[in-house]
């Protein structure tokens, strides 16, 4: 492969802004085709972003000779069937997060790319920008001294959109999420953690649903330990009363706090003060991690982000909530 040419099934809100221009403008990189089930928003997505071809289905898309890899842009319960269906015909894949609606999908879909030899990464984007790269300088370097316990903390409101129970989004609806807006959410930070401090062993907690405006738990607390025997606890509730997004690493010298959605600055505290440090976010936010993805396909590097880390956040997260769903 001398340049990827993608192929975009399920061209959506996600890859208007945060990945599909990036594409575009990777060197060795292009978009050549976008597909989406209502073939007249896959032809307006096309029109406006300059793509040769669209497709209202994904097999068309798959066959079409000039894609040579494929990026899955829609809702969780089809990341599996679309993955294998590339893996299938040759074709690496790039997955949006979460990788699956569970860890026995995310097994399937590293196993189908395995058996025909293609590559498989997963859009778990913070671990290539430059704002959570600085970060995982500062712990490496010993800017807290040894890694005591993390904190997470993530609240929201409820959403008007989540109260219409006739049309309610697809990410409060477990049959196509996995479960609620929890997966889609702390996954990010999840996965973060991860790359920071290696695999999570052990991980328990709770999941209810509070407010009662859909079928999807609202509301998760969780304990959790690394197998570098680093402990941590998070909170995520989604019918609260304020926006709260704060994430704390607590070291044997000093803190970190930083927010995993919001673009506040960077806080350590440690024997030299109180330093912020301001990090903007990029244009195309999964650029960097798509500029990885390209060097990996073209054979000049790797990506931080692949079927196998990714598939570890699943499996924690539903460990986490299998018994609101189990009840």
């Amino acid at each position: 492969m001398k340049k990827v040419k993608w192929g975009i099934i399920g061209c959506g809100d996600v890859t208007e802004k945060k990945s599909g221009p990036a594409l575009q403008k990777i060197e060795d990189s292009e978009l050549v085709a976008v597909m989406r089930r209502t073939g007249e928003l896959a032809k307006d997505y096309a029109e406006r972003h300059n793509v040769p071809r669209w497709y209202d289905k994904a097999e068309d898309l798959i066959n079409d000779p000039e894609v040579n890899a494929v990026y899955i842009a829609t809702p969780p319960s089809t990341h599996k069937k679309y993955t294998v269906m590339a893996a299938q015909a040759g074709l690496p894949v790039y997955v949006e997060k979460p990788m699956a609606t569970n860890y026995k999908e995310a097994q399937k879909m590293i196993k189908a790319c395995q058996k025909n030899e293609v590559q498989l990464h997963v859009a778990y984007y913070r671990r290539a920008m430059p704002r959570f790269l600085k970060i995982k300088e500062l712990l490496e370097a010993g800017a807290i001294g040894e890694i005591r316990t993390v904190n997470i903390r993530l609240a929201q409101p409820v959403e008007e959109a989540e109260k219409d129970e006739a049309n309610l989004p697809w990410r409060v609806l477990p049959e196509i999420a996995g479960g609620g807006k929890f997966l889609d959410l702390a996954a990010h930070t999840l996965d973060l953690f991860d790359y920071y401090f290696g695999p999570i062993e052990s991980a328990s907690g709770f999941a209810i649903n509070q407010g009662g405006y859909y079928p999807a738990e609202d509301n998760v607390v969780m304990s959790f330990r690394f197998e570098n025997e680093i402990q941590g606890t998070g909170s995520w509730t989604f019918n609260g009363y304020y926006d709260l997004d704060q994430n704390e690493i607590i070291g044997s010298r000093g803190r970190l706090l930083f927010s995993s959605f919001d673009e506040e600055p960077i806080i350590l505290e440690n024997e030299a003060g109180r330093k912020e440090i301001e990090f903007a976010y990029p244009e195309h936010v999964q650029q960097p991690l798509l500029e990885k993805v390209v060097a990996s396909l073209l054979g000049r590097g790797d990506s931080p982000s692949t079927g196998k880390t990714a598939a570890r956040t699943t499996e924690i997260m539903e460990k986490v909530i299998e018994s609101y769903y189990n009840n």
